[in-house]
């Protein structure tokens, strides 16, 4: 009897064993799974947003795949080092072999914000960075101080590849210019929002309204940018009527400049009428908030 009882007892301890055994093995496939999926999106995410980061980030954990404590913090330290370095350094020596050329800050040209030099967003052909040094030149020399400010650009790499969200940013030859306004009565290198998107100049009561025509018909997406401004930061700035105008004579002046992209109230307030000034339809997003400029 006491044979039979040990023996029950241990095939019980047996069978728990391989119990927990199974059990551990599922929670175990279950972390995998989800492990890769938390990768996954966070390779896509720096992909879509920086184009090499997902990359760099598939490269860091390689590099650290057999670190065993403290992962996060060196895992990060080492990624943000490689990001770094292709960022500043490789990826400007690279990206001629792809057509495309990272644009000078100069005395006459910048980015909105630091924004669009981490995450690669400041790629241009040879063509369009000529024309933007050229346009800043001309910007600064007729209001003293004042400089040609860009948004999003193109990736450095690959022609096709996507610019999220932008529909047409992908093939180095096309940029968004912010619109000049002035505080008061004097000329501003400031913008109303933080990112340099999403603050509109509205069409006036008199003025054909293609931005309701647009929300209308179904197209939801039209005023899509007024979710990214991340903050109005100088809500007393207003549109400078001579200045854009201006600014967009210049452009249209510019042999390389094939179209320039600009809703139709601004076009009719700001007096222009030529080809390149082309209305960009509804399926894209609304342009009273900046200047969309693509070469030949």
């Amino acid at each position: 009897m006491y044979l039979f009882k040990l023996m029950s007892f241990k095939l019980l301890g047996i069978r728990n064993s391989s119990f927990a055994k199974a059990k551990s093995k599922t929670y175990s496939k279950k972390n995998t799974k989800l492990l890769f999926i938390v990768r996954a999106i966070i390779f896509l995410a720096l992909t879509a947003i920086t184009q090499i980061g997902g990359v760099i980030y598939l490269i860091t954990l390689a590099i650290t795949y057999n670190l065993k404590k403290h992962t996060f913090l060196f895992r990060s330290l080492i990624f943000i080092s490689l990001y770094i370095v292709a960022t500043y350094i490789v990826t400007p020596k690279l990206a001629p072999y792809f057509g495309r050329e990272k644009i000078s800050s100069t005395e006459f040209v910048q980015a909105h914000s630091s924004f669009y030099s981490w995450t690669n967003r400041n790629y241009v052909t040879a063509e369009l960075h000529q024309v933007l040094q050229n346009m800043g030149k001309q910007l600064s020399k007729e209001n003293s101080g004042i400089k040609l400010v860009y948004l999003d650009a193109n990736f450095p790499f690959i022609d096709g590849f996507p610019l999220l969200p932008h529909r047409y940013h992908n093939d180095g030859k096309k940029i968004d210019v912010s619109f000049v306004y002035k505080d008061g009565q004097q000329i501003t290198n400031k913008k109303p929002s933080f990112s340099g998107y999403g603050i509109y100049v509205n069409p006036l009561v008199n003025e054909w309204n293609q931005i309701n025509a647009c929300l209308d018909t179904g197209y939801s997406q039209y005023d899509f940018t007024k979710f990214v401004t991340f903050g109005c930061i100088n809500p007393q700035l207003q549109f400078s009527e001579s200045v854009n105008h201006k600014l967009l004579s210049d452009l249209i002046l510019e042999e390389d400049v094939n179209t320039i992209f600009i809703e139709p109230h601004l076009v009719t307030r700001l007096g222009l009428e030529n080809d390149k000034l082309v209305y960009h339809g509804c399926g894209t997003v609304r342009h009273d908030d900046h200047i969309h400029i693509e070469v030949k």
